[in-house]
């Protein structure tokens, strides 16, 4: 039984185990550390920075990505609902109903999505 999660285990401790060594590099060796000289400016490819460091972005960026995120998550779903649909069909097990169901409500979504302008860029 434990053997089956050793390879999540696994890849959980490198997942973490590489996320602490990349944050602790950036903070030890990064430009805002202690002994950096130009602390608390902006950094772009070892080019001084014109004008301000922290500019203001449109709505419609986040507005893209969170769009991106939704039919994002759309496709994380159905590729295990493609992997598995033959072992439901084997055990009698209706799933067309529910798929069906998630694809209606994304197919609404984006109808409201147009209606509403929000894939129109040139508003």
């Amino acid at each position: 039984m434990t053997t089956a999660y050793l390879p999540f285990l696994l890849q959980a401790l490198l997942a973490g185990g590489i996320t602490v060594v990349i944050i602790a590099a950036s903070h030890l060796l990064g430009q805002r550390a202690k002994h950096s000289k130009i602390k608390d400016s902006a950094y772009e490819c070892g080019v001084p920075v014109e004008g301000l460091p922290h500019t203001r972005f449109s709505v419609k960026f986040y507005l893209t990505a969170l769009l991106f995120m939704l039919f994002d998550l759309e496709v994380v779903i159905l590729i295990p609902w493609t992997f598995v649909y033959r072992e439901f069909l084997a055990y009698h097990v209706a799933i067309l109903g529910p798929m069906l169901f998630f694809f209606g409500v994304l197919i609404l979504g984006l109808f409201y999505e147009i209606k509403k302008g929000a894939l129109e860029w040139e508003r």
